[in-house]
């Protein structure tokens, strides 16, 4: 009998094969403080590289469009009801590929051409997809953005009250991809009833936080909520929408057939798996050590003498401005990375450098907890992160630094990694 010819990866093709071993190896090398990426487990990579990949699934359980969903079904079943009870939500559409898909479905589902939108602006740590100009969000709608206070680089609610009553939008976002601190869920609603907004909570960041109890939840508060299912949610690269019972036929109709296709079914099973690890007592843990991570990094940077933007940090994040130590953020970045630390260069509220040179550097401590880091390591990170700050040019120290990132490192392996 002829056999099909079939071979594994690391044969069929060995250029991606070592790009992957590659990446691989710098994921358990270097200290990552992106802070949108995580570990995810063992598990949740199964599922996700699992043989779902083939299976095409168009609309929603018990009304496909396509035959063979008897295994497809249940599936999405287990990751709704496991998130609905994980987050309290009333409705939950586990479709969508990302948060930016998410988003815009939910501009689908409420929203027209042109109508008004107001958003945390992108400067002051908002999102792209919250109503700034450069995204479909922005050209789109008639979006304005609101800020944060000079003075202590919180929301500013008083703007957000005035341009809301000035500006009328039928959709106020809250939410954010470079705020360190809580939000404030409440009032935005107060203010979103004011003027008859929907109110959507974008919780991308936060949500892990918020299945482990240590964030506030919009959920009940908020009219809808969207999330990616990564980031401290520590699950695959997908999305997910929660909405009021009486939202939940609008949302759907604008994920499938509204923007999207067939879901990601490997994506889908992954979610599920990662909603069942956040149920377990565990996840709790790591989520207050997520924050107590990044509190303790905040102090030690500011006794090194770091300026933070807030103050410090109630999450996960951790905004550094770097302005007075007169190096860039892409500068301080590059440098870390060289060093073993990888992170981002960011924008810092009022920055007056240009958005693809600016003066901060973004940190998240979602990867380095997954990997067992406590307070200790911490201290010891603001160390070296003053360091490479203070001589970015200086290779002799950073090649000095990343060896002892290494050693670090190699002591806390990370969730599903295993390198010989």
């Amino acid at each position: 009998m002829a056999t099909l010819n079939d071979p594994p990866l690391a044969a069929r093709d060995p250029e991606i094969w070592n790009l992957i071993k590659g990446e691989e190896r710098r994921e358990f090398d270097k200290i990552r403080l992106i802070a949108s990426e995580n570990y995810a487990s063992r598990a949740v990579l199964e599922a996700t590289g699992s043989i779902l990949t083939n299976k095409y699934s168009e609309g929603y359980a018990g009304k496909r469009y396509y035959q063979g969903q008897e295994f497809i079904d249940p599936i999405e079943t287990l990751a709704i009801d496991r998130m609905k009870q994980l987050f309290g939500a009333e409705h939950v559409n586990v479709q969508p590929y990302s948060g930016s898909p998410a988003n815009l479905a939910v501009y689908l589902a409420f929203l027209k051409a042109g109508d008004p939108v107001l958003g945390l602006a992108l400067p002051a740590g908002g999102h792209l997809t919250h109503g700034w100009n450069v995204s479909i969000s922005g050209m789109y709608f008639n979006s304005r953005g609101y800020g944060v206070r000079r003075e202590d680089h919180r929301i500013d609610f008083d703007e957000v009250r005035r341009l809301a009553h000035e500006h009328k939008p039928k959709l106020i976002w809250c939410g954010h991809s470079a705020y360190p601190r809580t939000l404030d869920f409440a009032r935005f609603r107060e203010i979103a009833d004011e003027v008859g907004a929907i109110l959507a909570a974008d919780i991308a960041h936060i949500a892990g936080l918020i299945a482990g109890g240590v964030h506030p939840s919009p959920i009940g508060i908020a009219d809808v909520v969207t999330s990616t299912t990564h980031k401290t949610f520590r699950g695959p690269r997908g999305g997910v929408i929660f909405c009021k019972a009486e939202h939940a036929k609008a949302i759907d109709k604008a994920v499938f057939p509204g923007i999207q296709g067939g879901p990601h079914n490997h994506t889908t099973a992954a979610i599920a798996v990662a909603a069942k690890e956040a149920l377990a007592p565990e996840f709790k843990t790591y989520a207050k050590n997520v924050v107590e991570n990044a509190r303790t990094l905040a102090e030690e940077l500011l006794s090194h003498d770091f300026t933070l933007v807030t103050g410090g940090t109630d999450n996960h994040i951790v905004l550094i401005d770097l302005t007075r130590n007169n190096v860039p953020g892409k500068v301080a970045a590059q440098a870390l990375d060289r060093a073993g630390i990888v992170c981002n260069s960011n924008s810092v509220p009022f920055d007056q450098r240009k958005p693809f040179d600016p003066s901060g550097i973004r940190i998240g401590t979602g990867s380095v907890t997954s990997r067992g880091f406590g307070p200790s390591e911490m201290k010891r990170l603001a160390g070296w992160v003053r360091e490479v700050v203070s001589a970015p040019e200086d290779e002799k120290l950073l090649a000095r630094v990343a060896a002892e990132v290494r050693e670090c490192c190699a002591a806390f392996p990370p969730p599903g990694i295993v390198v010989s």
